[in-house]
């Protein structure tokens, strides 16, 4: 049962040429034994009107609008030609309800005054005077109603399948605005990956860099000192190696790893780590804390961090050999301050821009986007007798 469905579903007009045939052979051959009950010859155009009517209910599907007006013309031609109501008058009823349903909106119009005009016209045309006028007129209404339900119920279907659409419609632009936002936040999960790679491997690097410098100038005069060194070169690397595989596991797809293989996020109590790690290196830091000292949001303590990193890296591939810096922490009621001085010979300021020496990295461009994230203000520029001077202020609750 379910494939003879799925086969009618697929071909109505052949449904709707079943109908037809079975409609004209009613109204033939129904007319023919009433007619000759009577005595009476069948009219001649009973055959035609019945043909086309059934073409009709055949084509009503295909053309709908072409049908009805087809079926308007049989009816107005049974009027003036005499040939009494028949079966096959039921095509009106099936093209009134088709239009309706599938039809143009004139064509839906025109079906409704038509069906509607239609009994009215068949009664006074030929009235059945054995009854009372008003016994007509009821007759009158009671047949325009069918044509009036039809049309009412193919407009529901109409207004129902354009509901259906207008859903499916939704539904289609919803996704798109899905997968839209999915690329929006992939593309964004990305920037702050390769900001984080940059200060990680910027940071690190140079520091390994450097260590190694030294460790090959005094590794004949100053074993121990070069051993340190390379001890600092190893540890640098062993962190710059945890945070990068930290980064790079958001990017690993089916894989579940453990919680302890990656590093947490850096935060404010380490930068004195990393100062401690730049004097390792060679660089001379002052680092002070002003204020009383307290948890703060993790976006924030992470944006602190990696700004103090990235402003000492600056410094030691800018600074020159002599350099110092001068790290400020301040804790306000409504933020968190951050100075970060140095009395270097300093770079160019487009220099710092680019980030490092080979312009490919962040620099302060990165620097403003991080504060920028959780509504803070950076000012940075050459210090008044040499050096570079940043000044960055991350307010708890960033500004609307």
């Amino acid at each position: 049962m379910q494939r003879l469905y799925d086969f009618l579903r697929r071909h109505p007009t052949w449904v709707d040429g079943f109908w037809a045939v079975v409609l004209f052979g009613i109204s033939v051959l129904g007319g023919a034994i009433v007619e000759e009950s009577r005595g009476t010859e069948l009219p001649a155009l009973t055959v035609p009107v019945v043909l086309l009517l059934s073409l009709v209910v055949a084509l009503r599907r295909r053309m709908p609008e072409r049908m009805l007006v087809l079926a308007l013309v049989v009816g107005v031609g049974q009027l003036i030609a005499d040939v009494a109501t028949l079966p096959a008058d039921f095509a009106l009823l099936v093209i009134v309800y088709t239009v309706a349903a599938v039809g143009a909106r004139w064509a839906s119009r025109l079906a409704l005054a038509g069906g509607l005009c239609a009994a009215p016209l068949a009664q006074l045309r030929w009235f059945n005077e054995d009854v009372s006028v008003a016994a007509n007129i009821a007759v009158m209404i009671l047949q325009a109603v069918p044509f009036a339900l039809a049309w009412v119920l193919g407009d529901s279907i109409r207004t129902r399948r354009a509901y259906f659409a207008q859903l499916e419609e939704r539904a289609a632009r919803l996704e798109k605005e899905r997968e839209a936002q999915a690329k929006v936040a992939v593309a964004a999960e990305r920037a702050r990956i390769a900001r984080e790679l940059h200060d990680v491997v910027a940071h690190n690097v140079s520091v390994m860099v450097v260590q190694a410098d030294g460790a090959a100038y005094v590794l004949d005069a100053a074993p121990d000192q070069a051993k340190k060194a390379l001890e600092t070169i190893s540890s640098t690397g062993r962190q710059a190696l945890a945070e990068m595989r930290r980064l790079l596991g958001v990017l690993r797809t089916g894989e579940h790893q453990e919680a302890g293989e990656y590093v947490p996020q850096p935060d404010v109590q380490q930068i004195e780590d990393l100062v401690e790690q730049c004097r390792g290196s060679g660089l001379p830091v002052d680092f002070k804390v002003e204020g009383t000292p307290r948890p703060l949001p993790s976006g924030l303590e992470l944006t602190a961090y990696r700004i103090v990193q990235e402003a000492l890296t600056n410094t030691r591939k800018h600074g020159g050999p002599n350099a110092g810096a001068s790290v400020r922490l301040v804790y306000f009621d409504d933020g968190l301050g951050l100075l970060v001085e140095d009395d270097g010979k300093g770079a160019p300021h487009e220099l710092y821009e680019e980030g490092g020496f080979d312009g490919q990295g962040h620099g302060l461009i990165g620097m403003r986007e991080r504060v920028g994230m959780v509504g803070g203000t950076l000012d940075a520029g050459p210090r008044p007798g040499g050096g570079f001077r940043i000044s960055v202020l991350l307010p708890l609750k960033p500004a609307h």
